[in-house]
């Protein structure tokens, strides 16, 4: 018979095998930030210049499916949680779009 340390060898194993470990790891990080994040105390205003740059780190999270990291991002940064037009943030960085795959 299997002896508790070893069941749960097996099964953290398992869990990182199938990339679920680093999930659970990522949503609890994310869950402990925004239960520690002091909603009473104000945040600086958001900058234009960082409501940019945040937007842009927000679709680098996104676009390599770190969601609870963005998640922590736009509750720590005040970034709004709908993302801006992409359309816009190519207006304001002077940028262009690649047609045939989306980036800028």
């Amino acid at each position: 018979m299997a002896t508790v340390a070893e069941l749960k060898a097996v099964l953290k194993d398992t869990l990182e095998k199938r990339g679920v470990l680093g999930l659970l790891k990522a949503r609890i990080r994310a869950e402990v930030f925004s239960a520690l994040d002091d909603e009473s105390e104000p945040r600086p205003p958001l900058s234009h210049e960082n409501l940019l740059i945040n937007e842009l780190i927000r679709e680098y999270l996104e676009f390599n499916k770190y969601k609870y990291t963005a998640s922590v991002l736009i509750s720590e940064s005040g970034q709004p949680l709908v993302p801006l037009d992409r359309q816009f943030l190519i207006r304001e960085l002077n940028a262009f779009e690649e047609s045939k795959d989306n980036t800028i």
